[in-house]
């Protein structure tokens, strides 16, 4: 029985006891099971009664009697208990529990998605670095938890678009189309320019396609390398999250919104709102009508537009596009762009509480990192997924809250064992293979499937750990908070592992293999399923041997 079937039982108890009683006593509309503190209170426990009692016009221990009454006659609820004040502490049959195991299996990689975000439009936009250089450590903790807070938004129902925002306007990328230049011709990058390998690999790589741009001045040729020099290091970009397993739906581009007059529009779209003034020859957003420190120059006494009206312009076509949700996923250092970012959707017309998020995410350290020798000057993303390898780094990063900082020590997180958390929860995905493999190897056969052979307390212990994972789920998508997959990942593997210590699925000597070795087999394919699950919400692999 899952909580979702325990959550229909409750609400046909509650329609049964308001017919035998002449009380008209509706099912409240989150109607909430879970599982308690101590696990000798029963497998789950429900506040029914005590929502219920004010409307129903008795106390809620006498109303939860009446309740516990009629769930008893449930075939499969085994004991009801009433405790406290009206709390109901169910105790599911053997049967009923075990029945999971087999709709798990049933359900494969649709176990644990819901519809709980079902209908909300979601723009999540993350890492966004300038394509002027390599992505380095800074970008790390972001690739990996923004794309992992996409993936367990989309499991829980909603329609989620992931985009990186390219600024390639600006004077950095004219910096850098110099930069490029100067290599091409044998010179030093100038002052304040780029330096390291990478530029003078990508000069060699323009060079050996045209070399008369080197031999030229022309203000065109500055162009041309700024436009070659910007696709190369745009492709690195996208090959390193490539091989982060990090890819993004919409790939937008700051420089569309100066050329297609999009900036000018924004400003005249929110002057039309009322919110835009002219002061001192510069156009001014009144930020600080929304809570924003103070107000924001838009456009600049020479005509020029700021990055701040750019940040407006690329709200408004994130709105325009169908995003009722934007959500911002920023660095440590950009905790000044949260009141902007908000009066901008205020002035736009939206409401900040629930249009826009921002999300702060603290910086990483990672104990012997060495300086990138293509970058110079930077610990790059490349090279760390190649040291400590993709499911140890994204692991890493997702199981730790972003708003804490973390430093990440290699030698744990190359080492096989227990203390390595990623390798804690693969291992027990691979263990899971193994054993479904010996199983088989001495014809075991899941078709014997009986749920109520599988009444050991471990097992009702594993079982009650995977009718949890749907609401883990449907929380960590609420919140934004993959740490929480990440964490009943581990708890759920020394469910196994305890399980595994105690209860054999492959018959032992001349021992025939029955209901209960096939019944246990299910139980160990739902085990792998949702672990194999929860980790590719993180964005990392489950191994069939280790």
């Amino acid at each position: 029985m899952t909580p979702e079937e325990l959550k229909d039982a409750l609400a046909s108890a509650l329609s049964a006891y308001s017919s035998s009683t002449g009380r008209e006593i509706a099912a409240p509309a989150a109607l909430v099971v879970e599982r308690p503190k101590n696990r000798d209170h029963g497998d789950w426990s429900s506040n029914i009664a005590l929502q219920l009692a004010k409307l129903a016009g008795m106390p809620p221990r006498e109303l939860a009697d009446g309740l516990a009454a009629h769930l008893r006659e449930n075939p499969g609820i085994e004991r009801v208990d009433v405790a406290g004040p009206g709390f109901l502490n169910i105790t599911l049959s053997a049967a009923a529990a075990g029945a999971l195991a087999a709709d798990i299996v049933a359900a494969g990689t649709a176990y644990g998605r819901g519809d709980s975000m079902a209908g909300r439009t979601i723009n999540m936009e993350f890492v966004s670095a300038n394509p002027t250089g390599p992505l380095h450590l800074g970008h790390t903790r972001w690739a990996a938890l923004g794309d992992a807070i996409a993936r367990v938004l989309a499991a829980a129902g909603a329609g989620v678009s992931s985009e990186y925002y390219i600024n390639d306007a600006g004077s950095q990328m004219n910096v850098f189309a110099d930069s490029v230049l100067a290599r091409m011709k044998d010179q030093e990058v100038p002052e304040g320019g780029y330096p390291g390998q990478y530029v003078v690999d990508i000069a060699r790589e323009i060079a050996s396609e045209m070399p008369q741009l080197a031999d030229s001045c022309d203000d065109s040729v500055r162009d041309e390398v700024r436009s070659r020099a910007y696709a190369l290091q745009l492709k690195d970009i996208q090959d390193t999250l490539a091989e982060f397993d990090v890819h993004f739906d919409i790939w937008f581009s700051e420089q569309s919104l100066h050329d297609s007059g999009a900036l000018h529009t924004a400003v005249q779209r929110l002057r039309e709102q009322g919110h835009v003034y002219d002061d001192n020859g510069a156009v001014w957003l009144r930020t600080t009508d929304f809570g924003d420190d103070k107000d924001r120059v838009l456009i600049r006494t020479d005509g020029a537009p700021t990055y701040f009206a750019a940040d407006a312009a690329y709200y408004l076509d994130k709105r325009d596009r169908g995003f009722t949700e934007k959500v911002y996923l920023l660095g440590a250092d950009h905790h000044g762009y949260v009141g902007r970012l908000k009066a901008i959707a205020a002035a736009a017309g939206d409401d900040p509480d629930v249009n826009i998020e921002i999300l702060i995410g603290q910086l990483i350290k990672v104990n012997g990192a060495k300086l990138s020798k293509r970058a110079g000057n930077i610990i790059e993303l490349r090279d760390l997924v190649r040291w400590l390898g993709r499911d140890a780094l994204r692991y890493s990063l997702a199981r730790i809250p972003a708003d804490s900082p973390l430093t990440l020590d290699p030698e744990v997180l190359r080492s096989a064992s227990n203390d390595n958390p990623v390798y804690y929860v693969q291992y027990a995905h691979a263990r899971s293979r193994g054993v479904e493999r010996n199983a088989l190897a001495a014809g075991v056969d899941a078709d014997l499937f009986d749920a109520s052979t599988l009444d050991q307390p471990t097992e009702a212990a594993l079982l009650a750990g995977l009718a949890d994972y749907p609401r883990v789920v449907a929380q960590a998508a609420q919140l934004r908070e993959p740490h929480r997959i990440a964490r009943y990942l581990e708890s759920l593997a020394g469910l196994f592992h305890k399980w595994y210590d105690s209860c054999r699925v492959t018959p032992l000597g001349d021992e025939e293999p029955g209901a209960v070795h096939g019944s246990r087999l299910v139980l160990d394919r739902a085990t792998a399923q949702v672990l194999a699950n929860g980790l590719e919400l993180l964005g990392v692999s489950a191994p069939d041997r280790m």
